[in-house]
């Protein structure tokens, strides 16, 4: 829990924080109308964060770091035969080695999910006021406006999902490395690919599913 969630807090509060300023920005520029109140930026910018760019973004960002570390570890501790002396000891090497890691991204992910999104909303507000596009008191009208609840817990869905692959996908792949370092290092890499893709594909059933 530590290595998954203390060990990458600092990398998505900048990556957060950033991606909320950015966010802001961008909406402001679309919206020309002087119709339309400057308070929907807050509103549009915490809708989106909550529900696609915090679990999201997240997760992508956590499957580059967290899991091409699992599959490595796993992976080296495979070639060098450290798997096959647990084995010989009677030790049951996959209960031993991943399910730990499986418990802490299903448990650290939600987590950090939830401080990104904090730190989306926070950073949204820094960057609408500092580049003149919303004031505070509008940024924070249109947060506190029109919220729904049920968001959040799609959100939370999602980190669950996303933290199960997180850790599950790089470490069978680990787990099942055959060769020695440079198959490791292919096996990272397939690792990281497929878990990209698999938290997509599951990102658009959650959403198909729930909204």
């Amino acid at each position: 829990m530590s290595d998954v969630g203390v060990g990458s807090l600092g990398l998505i509060v900048i990556i957060s924080t950033f991606i909320g300023a950015v966010m802001t920005m961008q909406i402001a520029f679309q919206l020309v109308s002087d119709l339309i109140p400057t308070s929907v930026i807050g509103q549009i910018n915490r809708d989106s964060n909550i529900l696609e760019l915090g679990p999201t973004i997240s997760a992508l960002v956590l499957m580059g770091k967290v899991g091409s570390s699992i599959s490595s570890q796993i992976g080296s501790m495979r070639v060098t035969e450290q798997i096959d002396a647990l084995e010989i000891m009677g030790i049951n090497a996959a209960g031993y080695l991943i399910l730990p890691k499986i418990i802490a991204g299903v448990i650290m992910v939600p987590v950090l999910v939830t401080v990104a999104i904090f730190c989306a909303i926070i950073g949204g507000m820094v960057g609408g006021s500092l580049s003149g596009a919303v004031s505070v008191d509008d940024y924070t009208e249109g947060i506190r406006s029109g919220f729904n609840g049920f968001t959040v817990s799609v959100a939370m869905v999602k980190a669950f999902v996303f933290g199960f692959i997180i850790t599950s996908v790089p470490a069978y792949k680990g787990f099942n490395v055959r060769g020695g370092a440079l198959e490791v290092g292919q096996a990272g890499t397939k690792a990281v690919v497929i878990g990209c893709i698999t938290i997509l594909a599951c990102d658009y059933l959650i959403t198909a599913l729930m909204l």
